[in-house]
């Protein structure tokens, strides 16, 4: 049976996979042919299969995606609010140096995995075969 040919659970078709299901899927970190499996194992390994449909996920390459993804919009919450804050109260430059590199540092570990859940996402909705496959 090829890839064509596969159908996943909920009864589409590897070629009309939806590409908006899938990133939201991957968003809350379930798998984005059943929704049902996880997709990621510890931090933001992925899991080889789904244990729920047995989806193969290990293959996927998401590499600078997540990164360059989580940086985007950290820098857009924090950069605005900085400049905010500053103009709007004049605290003191050690406030500055406490309160915001740790709010980055916390929205940088919350959004890092659910990035990678959406590029995952998407690259499993493409077809996209991988590194490991030709």
């Amino acid at each position: 049976m090829t890839a064509e040919d596969r159908t996943v659970e909920d009864g589409t078709q590897d070629s009309a996979r939806s590409k908006t299901t899938a990133a939201l899927r991957g968003l809350m970190g379930q798998c984005p042919a059943c929704g049902r499996g996880r997709l990621l194992r510890n931090y933001l390994k992925p899991v080889d299969h789904c244990t729920h449909c047995g989806e193969a996920f290990g293959h996927l390459r998401a590499d600078d995606a997540p990164p360059w993804m989580t940086i985007l919009i950290v820098g857009h919450i924090i950069i605005p609010a900085v400049l905010s804050v500053e103009q709007s109260y004049e605290p003191a430059t050690w406030v500055h140096l406490t309160i915001w590199p740790l709010l980055t540092l916390l929205l940088t570990g919350l959004l890092l995995p659910r990035c990678k859940g959406v590029v995952l996402g998407l690259l499993w909705s493409t077809g996209a075969p991988g590194s490991e496959r030709a």
